[in-house]
């Protein structure tokens, strides 16, 4: 160390905490001293408060006034990698640093000291009894693969009383064990023998390799067709990255997909991973983060947050399914984990493998410009091949009133029930309808909090506003008018989907997968693998079956309403169609039984949907590219959202409309302002929502020209401001 990273004991140290102030505040180091980077813990008036030592202190003033440093935490200082990605985050999203430290130390206990303390786990003794509660006891720890559960957690997990496991733990059916907090993982062993590669995969893996030993940073698109093999060859580059004696880290979009990836991992390295989501229980995520910064986790497999773990040396970031929406923040720090990722392995010198069949149309120029290095799956992997893709002109067919199933498509999924097989029909739409209307007098039920339509819910005899989420009793009588008997519903949403699918086929056993079906990610994933070992003939669901499940016996794919997302006011609409109905007719045909793709649609000569059904994706990028590139738009151009929100609706605009004017920073670096305007959802949780929108030129400086303009406001009241660079959702 030199003497610039040490403090001695009373020097002025900078210490940066996750309160929400503007600036580090100055300290004495404490007793011994302490490193750049220490995790202290420091006084804030009367409260003591996390923070990390940041540089030197700035002084100016009585330095007899100055609080020391009340103790250096047991755990690896923030290594300056980190800082600066940090830094950079805040600065590139234009959030304050306290809020990119509370990003980088969400995990609760971290001043705790190490010590022992009761843990639980599956044991082997069987119950002279079983309850309910003991079954749910046992189904949590069989679930969670080994891990282990305090007490606390075991119980709140399972629904039941601390006295519940105590009984388990003498019959035996669970273990109780001293053990200190926050063990290291097991060990991975890259050489364990994987699966058999392809030629196709043998080529990428060779490539992803050569790379991971040069040490230096890179990015590659592993582009392959649904159920080409891309996880075996990035795993296959996390193996190499461990026999660096380096970290890697794999980004999942949902915890859903976790349970399937946990166990593939565990085949090809002889150990689980750590786990960092947030269906992971408290004490793991402690454990997880303290060890991700002592080197004794060697692979973390996670969600987008995971990015901001303390890793000692980071060799390998993975996102799969680099498409997804889910990557992009919406709300505290606006971060695209996928961007970050590559801005966090660029400062550390990482790899980075951004893995989709759809890329995003962002990656997609990346490639094409040559700032990453693509490389392609064209076969599917085994005996599978890609389905058959075919339209069902809607125009054509005889529809009756209320039902959304069409002819043909009933027609190929009784087929499909005869043989045996499994059929998808997907719509994109959860709950009953999404409009619930009065015939009487024409009024359709909102949210009393947002301008949003609410959602039947049929099964939980519910509204619910998709937007702030308050539900309220399904009314018998028309809120607005009084006259009963006269509210229906509009349009089809999942639950309705599938009481046509009971009515049509009522031999045939049904499943439903919707995210707000499932009261935890391990039902989900219960339900998850009952329909993947054939406990369904009919699966409906929404975008959650798009995402990496494998079904073997699902051999015909049936799209509702192809059409449902081509004309939003989003720039990325077409985009969007394009990814979804390719990833979810790549559900279909996974084994050895060839698969068929119907998509209803009453506009078949679309372009986007012609895309879709020939196959031709390079084709779709470079006309979507084009029109891009022509309108100055992302990727080709710079964009950033601004939205103003308040309780009352004047003074949002008033503050709006004096931005728009006052836009001289903007004009600086040749950006256009766009509004204000009523944000789309005009009022969420009773706050009215005013929208600008930025649009610059693809190298112009837009944080700083945002930054200079915003900086004179005076927010008065309850009005708030949220920027979001490079934003994915116009809401």
């Amino acid at each position: 160390m030199n003497a610039q990273e040490y403090f001695d004991q009373g020097e002025l140290v900078a210490v940066l905490t996750a309160q929400p102030l503007d600036r580090t505040l100055d300290y004495k180091a404490p007793e011994g001293g302490c490193f750049l980077g220490a995790f202290v813990e420091v006084p804030l008036g009367p409260r003591k408060v996390l923070g990390v030592v940041w540089g030197p202190g700035q002084g100016g003033f009585d330095l007899a006034k100055a609080r020391s440093v009340i103790r250096v935490l047991e755990v690896a200082p923030m290594r300056e990698e980190m800082r600066v990605f940090l830094g950079k985050v805040a600065d590139y999203t234009l959030t304050p640093m306290p809020a990119m430290l509370r990003l980088a130390t969400r995990a609760p206990g971290l001043g705790d000291p190490p010590s022992m303390r009761k843990i639980y786990r599956l044991g082997d003794g069987v119950p002279d009894r079983m309850t309910d509660a003991r079954t749910r006891v046992l189904e949590v720890l069989r679930d969670f693969g080994g891990l282990a559960f305090t007490l606390k957690e075991l119980a709140e997990q399972a629904g039941v009383t601390s006295s519940v496991v105590k009984g388990l733990v003498k019959q035996g059916a669970v273990r109780e064990e001293d053990s200190p907090r926050d063990l290291p993982y097991p060990h991975l062993d890259p050489d364990l023998p994987g699966k058999e590669l392809t030629e196709d995969q043998t080529a990428a893996v060779d490539r992803l390799q050569q790379g991971i030993r040069t040490g230096d940073y890179g990015t590659t698109l592993l582009k392959g067709v649904t159920g080409s093999g891309k996880t075996e060859v990035y795993l296959e580059a996390v193996a190499e990255t461990l026999r660096m004696g380096r970290q890697a880290l794999v980004l999942l979009p949902e915890i859903a997909l976790t349970a399937e990836f946990l166990t593939r991992v565990e085949a090809r390295f002889g150990a689980r991973p750590a786990e960092w989501h947030s269906g992971a229980t408290m004490t793991e995520r402690r454990r997880v983060w303290r060890m991700v910064g002592q080197g004794d986790a060697q692979l973390v497999v996670g969600a987008r947050s995971a990015l901001f773990l303390p890793f000692r040396d980071l060799g390998l970031v993975v996102v799969d399914e680099e498409h997804d929406t889910s990557y992009k923040q919406e709300d505290g720090v606006h971060y695209s984990a996928r961007d970050m990722a590559v801005l966090r392995s660029a400062i550390c010198g990482a790899r980075v493998v951004l893995a989709s069949a759809t890329p995003s149309l962002e990656s997609w120029a990346n490639a094409e410009a040559g700032k990453y290095e693509r490389l392609d799956l064209t076969a599917r992997f085994g005996a599978a091949v890609l389905p058959e893709m075919k339209p069902i002109d809607m125009r054509a067919e005889q529809m009756q009133p209320g039902t959304w199933i069409s002819p043909s498509l009933r027609q190929a999924v009784r087929q499909r029930i005869e043989k045996g097989e499994q059929s998808l029909l997907f719509i994109n739409r959860r709950g009953y309808a999404p409009v619930t209307l009065c015939r009487a007098c024409g009024e359709q039920i909102a949210c009393d909090h947002c301008d949003a339509r609410m959602v039947e819910h049929r099964f939980l005899k519910r509204l619910m506003c998709h937007q702030c989420g308050e539900t309220k009793p399904m009314p018998e009588t028309c809120p607005s008018c009084g006259v009963e008997g006269k509210l229906a519903p509009v349009g089809p949403g999942i639950e309705r989907l599938a009481e046509e699918a009971e009515a049509t086929f009522p031999e045939a056993k049904i499943a439903m997968l919707s995210s707000d079906l499932f009261g935890s990610a391990r039902a989900l994933k219960a339900k998850i693998e009952e329909i993947a070992e054939g406990d369904a003939d009919i699966v409906i669901g929404t975008q959650l079956v798009a995402k990496g499940h494998n079904f073997p016996k699902l051999t015909l794919v049936g799209v509702i309403d192809a059409d449902l997302s081509l004309h939003g006011a989003d720039l990325r609409a077409a985009e969007r169609t394009f990814q979804l109905m390719r990833q979810v007719a790549g559900r279909a045909g996974r084994a050895d039984k060839p698969g068929q793709a119907l998509l209803q649609t009453f506009q078949p000569e679309h372009p986007v949907i012609r895309a879709i059904l020939s196959g031709d994706e390079e084709g779709f990028w470079k006309a979507e590219a084009a029109g891009r590139q022509a309108a100055g738009v992302p990727p080709y151009g710079r964009m950033a959202g601004i939205v103003l929100s308040g309780p009352e609706v004047g003074p949002v605009f008033d503050i709006g409309n004096a931005m728009a004017r006052n836009d001289a920073p903007l004009r600086q670096i040749d950006a256009q302002v766009f509004g204000p305007a009523p944000a789309p959802i005009a009022r969420i949780r009773g706050r009215h929502r005013v929208r600008l929108l930025v649009k610059a030129p693809k190298g112009a400086p837009i944080q700083d020209a945002i930054a200079r303009w915003i900086a004179p406001l005076r927010l008065k009241g309850d009005i708030r401001l949220t920027v979001d660079i490079d934003p994915q959702s116009f809401y």
